[in-house]
């Protein structure tokens, strides 16, 4: 595990804060007037999910943590659980919440492969990729005269969820979308 500065916790690095890993959100390093640089940073708890605001002083130091990858195959969604199997076994079965997941869930397509994020033998997270390809279930037919530059509608991709595309999107066309913001990105391929 490497030992970070004060001034080396940036944005998209994992720390141990209160016993738990966090990962940057933002960073701020100032000095005000005559006083010693701080480091300003938010931060977000793995586990807990909470934000925290918290100052490294210049003779701060924090512990990264020691992430894994764990590749894992997800079966199905029931309420509010999404059911994985550890890739290749079958049996090892486990339920990780709608909390620890996200809005990025609703992307999840049954049997794919995901990266789990591991920390102290426990899953506290998914890495998602940036961009989703899904089929397009149910689309409304564009009425003409309804086609003015930047219109939309609303469509339901194979995995159930509902996204607002542009009206030229058919059903059965295979879109892109932006796991990070949840946003149609590009339409891949027509049906």
């Amino acid at each position: 595990m490497a030992i970070l500065s004060y001034n080396e916790i940036t944005p998209k690095k994992v720390i141990i804060f209160n016993d738990e890993p966090c990962l940057v959100l933002s960073y701020h390093v100032f000095r005000k007037q005559q006083r010693k640089p701080v480091n300003i940073t938010k931060l977000k708890g793995l586990k807990s999910g909470r934000v925290i605001e918290n100052t490294f002083h210049v003779n701060e130091v924090a512990e990264e943590a020691d992430l894994e990858a764990k590749t894992v195959t997800f079966i199905y969604r029931k309420s509010n659980e999404y059911w994985f199997h550890t890739t290749g076994q079958p049996g090892d079965r486990f339920a990780l919440t709608d909390d620890l997941i996200g809005d990025q869930g609703k992307f999840m397509k049954e049997r794919n492969d995901y990266s789990a994020v591991v920390y102290d033998e426990e899953i506290i997270g998914l890495k998602f990729p940036i961009k989703v390809e899904l089929k397009v279930k149910e689309a409304m037919e564009a009425v003409k005269g309804n086609t003015s530059s930047g219109a939309q509608k609303e469509v339901t991709l194979e995995t159930g969820a509902t996204l607002m595309v542009p009206m030229f999107i058919n059903e059965g066309d295979v879109v892109a979308i932006n796991t990070d913001t949840g946003l149609y990105t590009e339409r891949v391929s027509k049906a």
